[in-house]
């Protein structure tokens, strides 16, 4: 007897009782498992061979299901669904709009009055985006600005925008909450490295603020670049020494290491304020520019009577996919999340309407998730669960939606790039001899106490996997190699389910 679920587009075929599947995990992973002191019941695998019927429909064959329908916190393979979901409803080709409004007149190349920034979410506003609208203002026939800055967010509601954190390293790149008018994703990303002279440190950061100074009292010693972070001292003064014109000073003391070639040290330390105020007024100098007198940002919405500048377009959505999948940027997934609920529910959005908009595609493709917890489609939460099973079933959809080839394209690939870029290095080295070589396209997820894979394998005869592993458990942070085990074999096609012990 079989269980047949309708997905819209073909069949997904599951058999009806578990024994039908390989249930006895393979040796290989069974050993890596003990050897790592992870016990097999804080564990779930799915995994299902992709193919085709005689008219050409997907199928799906149970390979192997070990506790396959236990919901467990996925890390960030959640974002899987934020992006298929994302790419789904909004399109491929969806971009977030900038609008930019002013009470104010031009005359003359000098723009007198107020500017007013209302964001939508972009979750790509950086440097080199902002520099085209610059471009884009000073095609209107600006020179000079004589007003302040007004920032609307109203797109979101005020509680997704608080910075709350699971960790309490509220510095850190990866805690950075959603914010209508995110820039730069709110970081500022410090270049660290041994002068020509290897006399002294030079240190250089992006994206450029207005009014930033560095006080680079670091000293080189002689030892590894090993924990290179661990004797560096760093200190961010939002009213510098002065406490007067906006001056921030960003103070480094220390040791480096002789040894490092050019590290990056990345931090969150101005509000969001603060921090796009200095990152506009900068792009507007270095695109020419100038002002009447520094800019002061503040929050605010757009005046009625205000009049409509500019509507500036970001990176497509598709391109923004691949950055939240490869290299597993939570805000990014985040605001997409919220990008659902914006354009589909209006404003302001909230997670709880993006829940609401996902729960809906899953119903329209056939998809019933008992067990699903959204608590921000990022997977940094602690909240977060689904199953194996039902995360092999939306990569199994994704093979029949418009949006696959797109989708399928954003995940890392094992030993090119993304979060799997030094990943099954070994294993691949192998097949480099095959005409057509196998791949592993995965998404991995980490949190303490988590460790999660999921993806595609495409074997050394050219079959199609969906893969799912889960391991919740304190050493789950040793469940790596479990996980490369694991896709060896599937690499290496595995054992079909009627050779199981």
């Amino acid at each position: 007897m079989l269980t047949v679920l309708w997905t819209g587009f073909c069949l997904f075929v599951l058999p009806a009782k578990a024994e039908e599947a390989r249930i006895t995990l393979p040796q290989a992973v069974i050993s890596s498992l003990e050897r790592n002191q992870i016990p097999k019941d804080t564990v779930s695998i799915s995994v299902i061979e992709i193919g085709a019927d005689r008219l050409g429909k997907n199928t799906a064959k149970n390979i192997l299901d070990w506790r396959a329908a236990e919901a467990m916190n996925p890390a960030s393979t959640m974002k899987l669904l934020t992006t298929l979901a994302g790419l789904d409803i909004l399109g491929p080709q969806y971009r977030w709009r900038t609008n930019i409004y002013t009470d104010g007149l031009i005359r003359q190349g000098v723009l007198k009055g107020n500017l007013y920034l209302q964001g939508t979410g972009d979750p790509k506003l950086i440097p080199e985006e902002l520099a085209k609208l610059m471009k884009s203002l000073k095609g209107l026939g600006i020179q000079k600005i004589d007003g302040n800055l007004f920032f609307d967010r109203s797109a979101y509601a005020p509680s997704v925008m608080e910075h709350n954190t699971i960790d309490g390293e509220a510095l850190r790149a990866y805690n950075v909450p959603p914010d209508p008018l995110l820039y730069s994703f709110r970081t500022l990303s410090f270049q660290l490295s041994k002068s020509r002279s290897a006399e002294f440190i030079d240190i250089s950061y992006t994206p450029t603020l207005s009014q930033l100074k560095i006080d680079n009292q670091m000293q080189l010693v002689d030892r590894t670049c090993d924990n290179w972070k661990s004797d560096i001292r760093f200190n961010l003064d939002p009213e510098g020494t002065t406490k007067t014109d906006q001056l921030v000073v960003a103070q480094f003391s220390g040791a480096f290491p002789s040894t490092c070639k050019g590290v990056n040290y990345n931090v969150v330390a101005l509000d969001a304020n603060t921090f796009l105020t200095q990152g506009f007024a900068a792009a507007w100098e270095l695109s020419g520019g100038t002002w009447t007198k520094a800019p002061i940002g503040k929050n605010g919405n757009v005046p009625l009577a205000a009049r409509l500048l500019l509507q500036f377009e970001g990176i497509n959505l598709a391109d923004d996919v691949i950055d939240i999948n490869k290299y597993s940027n939570n805000v990014m997934a985040r605001q997409l999340l919220l990008t659902l609920a914006l354009e589909k529910m209006g404003k302001p959005a909230t997670t709880f309407n993006g829940e609401l908009v996902i729960q809906g595609w899953l119903k329209q493709n056939g998809l019933d998730f008992p067990g699903l917890v959204i608590e921000n489609g990022s997977g940094l939460s602690r909240n977060e669960a689904i199953s194996a099973e039902q995360m092999n079933q939306l990569l199994f959809t994704a093979r029949n939606l418009p949006v696959g080839e797109a989708f399928y394209n954003s995940l890392p690939i094992a030993g090119t790039d993304g979060t799997m870029r030094s990943r099954l290095m070994t294993q691949l080295r192998k097949f480099l001899h095959l005409k057509k070589k196998p791949e592993a396209r995965i998404k991995t997820g980490s949190l303490a106490d988590v460790r999660a894979i999921s993806g595609y394998v495409i074997s050394k005869s050219g079959k199609l996997y969906a893969v799912t592993s889960f391991i919740n458990h304190p050493n789950a942070w040793r469940g790596l190699e479990a996980h490369d085990q694991l896709l060896s074999w599937l690499l290496e096609d595995g054992p079909e389910p009627k050779h199981a012990r």
